[in-house]
């Protein structure tokens, strides 16, 4: 005999949890300053129009994701934070090419829906979106039971970016350029596998220490307001965000051939974090690799302009001079040793 009593439900979906959640997200977006024009969450497709402003538009577009920093977050149950990390992965890769983040999208894949710990995510995505100046307008949220186990989660990003062809950097960097580092606000959300390898090998209850719990779960920094006033003034010959693969590999994607960056590794002004990483056991060539180790991310400028770019950051955030360019086939050069 047959059931007729099987309902989407029974199987683990919730689909009034999740128009719910969908209603929380629409109100939240309206009250926030940058919802944008359209009544966009909630429907089949997000739309946005393009400034007038813009004589010659190009679109610049970025995907990523918070890696195992959800993990952390889990342990903890903070997830208020998490969202800023989401927005300024995708975000920070945006300004590298010299454009203005726009429009922002998340997916969301769950084992059930959890409205309280959704909740704390979205408002950490919006708030990311305020900082870094662009419009949530849409997303999924994807309740999945079988393929993620009681309360284990995902997130993915998606940023949609704008910027004038003459303000695109590329191909502007030059022979006796400075290297600039700006300070990060931490780990960001690289490297968590390794950081959590770490705490299981050592039996490290992170919860029971104060300086572990705020320093796992502080967001990424978003550097998107400085650099695009930066861009505007023509400050900037080029730049990196610097996330996983750590300061070399990143700063490699950017140098143009015959062109090398000279990097001493003396400069790096290192924080706490990292220092006590180092001290677990790993490797100054893991740490450069897997790390941020310092530096959010790297300026190249002409001399010249080292005092003026300087302005445009708060005193935790004042870039520093880690090195130069200069003529040569290898793209990257390190010299020193960094002080942990």
């Amino acid at each position: 005999m047959t059931s007729n009593n099987l309902t989407y439900r029974k199987s683990g979906v919730n689909i009034s949890k999740a128009d719910t959640f969908v209603k929380f997200i629409s109100s939240a977006t309206k009250k926030s300053r940058k919802s944008g024009d359209f009544k966009n969450i909630g429907g089949f497709g997000a739309i946005s129009k393009v400034p007038k402003k813009l004589k010659d538009p190009h679109i610049v577009t970025s995907t990523d994701g918070v890696g195992t920093k959800i993990e952390i977050a889990n342990d903890l149950g903070k997830f208020d934070t998490i969202g800023i990390d989401l927005v300024a992965m995708c975000v920070n890769d945006l300004v590298v090419q010299g454009a203005k983040p726009y429009l922002f999208l998340d997916y969301i894949s769950v084992s059930q829906i959890n409205l309280r710990k959704l909740k704390s995510l979205v408002k950490g995505i919006i708030k990311g979106c305020n900082l870094s100046g662009c419009n949530l307008v849409g997303g999924e949220t994807a309740e999945m039971p079988g393929t993620y186990s009681k309360g284990k989660f995902d997130i993915a990003g998606f940023a949609v970016g704008l910027v004038e062809k003459k303000k695109i950097l590329h191909k502007k960097i030059s022979n006796n350029d400075l290297i600039l580092a700006i300070p990060s606000n931490g780990l960001h959300s690289n490297g968590f596998s390794l950081v959590r390898y770490i705490l299981k090998k050592n039996k490290i209850n992170f919860k029971k220490s104060k300086f572990l719990k705020e320093e796992l779960i502080r967001p990424t920094k978003i550097y998107v307001k400085e650099l695009n006033i930066l861009n505007e003034k023509n400050l900037i010959n080029g730049c990196a965000n610097i996330t996983g693969g750590g300061l070399v590999d990143n700063i490699r994607r950017v140098i143009p051939k015959n062109l090398t960056a000279e990097i001493n590794l003396n400069n790096i002004k290192t924080l706490k974090i990292f220092k006590w990483l180092s001290k677990k056991g790993v490797s100054d060539k893991e740490m450069l690799k897997t790390f941020n180790c310092g530096i959010g991310f790297c300026l190249i400028i002409k001399p010249k302009n080292f005092r003026q770019v300087s302005e445009h950051f708060k005193n935790k955030f004042k870039p520093y001079i880690i090195g130069k360019i200069n003529k040569n086939s290898r793209k990257i050069k390190l010299s020193g040793k960094v002080s942990w």
